[in-house]
C-alpha cells in the first residue's frame, strides 16, 4: 500500500514538473514567432489604403499646378499682387466646392465683375470682387458679421458663389443666372454672360495645359 501510495506521488511530481516546463517554453516560442508575424506581407486590405493615399498625394499635386497656373495668368493680366490673387483662386475653389460650382465660372465673374479689385463699389450700391448689393442679400450677410464683412475677399466671394447658386437652381441654365445675377435678365444680347463665358474659356484652356504637364 505505501510502495504504490510512493509511485502515485512520484507519477503527479513529474507530471507537475513537465506542467511548469511547458510553461516556461511556450512564452519564449511565441516571442520567437515575432519577427515572423512583424514581416509578414501587407493584405489587400492595406495596398488598397496605400493606393488611396498615392491617389489623394497625385489629385492634390494636380490641383495645386491647377491653382498656380490660374493664379499667375490672373495676376499678369489685370496686374494684380500674384499673393492676392492666390487667395482668390484659394477661396473661389473652396466656395466652388462648397456650392457645386466651377471655380472658374466663379473667377470669370469676378474678372468681369471687379477686375479683382476688393474694395471695387458701384453707383449701384454694389461691392467688392463679386459686385454684391448688399441690401438684396442681407440675410447671408448676416452669417458673416453683416454687410461691412463684403469688403472682405473671402466672404464677398463665398456670399457671391451662393448667389450664383440660387441662380442657377431657380433657371436651369448657366446663361439666365448669369444675367440675372448681373441684373440683366431683360438684356437681349445677353452681353453680361458672353464676357463671363468668354473669361472662362481662357481659364479653362489653362486648366487643360496644367493638366497636360501634369500628365507628362
Amino acid at each position: 500500500m505505501i510502495r504504490a501510495y510512493n509511485a502515485v506521488k512520484s507519477l503527479l511530481a513529474m507530471v507537475g514538473l513537465a506542467a511548469l516546463a511547458l510553461v516556461m517554453v511556450l512564452p519564449l516560442e511565441r516571442e520567437s514567432l515575432l519577427p515572423w508575424v512583424a514581416a509578414e506581407p501587407a493584405g489587400p486590405a492595406a495596398l488598397v489604403a496605400a493606393g488611396s493615399i498615392g491617389a489623394a498625394a497625385r489629385a492634390d499635386a494636380h490641383l495645386e499646378l491647377e491653382q498656380r497656373t490660374v493664379t499667375e495668368f490672373i495676376a499678369r493680366r489685370y496686374r494684380v499682387s500674384e499673393v492676392a490673387v492666390a487667395g482668390f483662386v484659394e477661396t473661389a475653389y473652396r466656395a466652388g466646392a462648397r456650392h457645386s460650382l466651377d471655380p472658374l465660372l466663379i473667377l470669370a465673374v469676378m474678372a468681369v465683375e471687379s477686375r479683382y479689385n476688393p474694395v471695387a463699389k458701384s453707383g449701384m450700391g454694389a461691392k467688392g470682387l463679386m459686385q454684391v448689393i448688399p441690401r438684396f442679400h442681407l440675410e447671408k450677410l448676416a452669417d458673416h458679421g453683416g454687410e461691412l464683412s463684403l469688403l472682405e475677399p473671402e466672404v464677398n466671394i463665398l456670399v457671391g458663389a451662393q448667389i450664383l447658386r440660387e441662380y442657377l437652381d431657380r433657371f436651369r441654365d448657366t446663361e439666365t443666372a448669369l444675367q440675372m445675377y448681373a441684373g440683366a435678365l431683360d438684356e437681349p444680347t445677353a452681353q453680361y454672360s458672353a464676357k463671363v463665358f468668354a473669361e472662362k474659356a481662357r481659364l479653362e484652356a489653362l486648366r487643360q495645359k496644367a493638366r497636360k504637364q501634369q500628365s507628362a
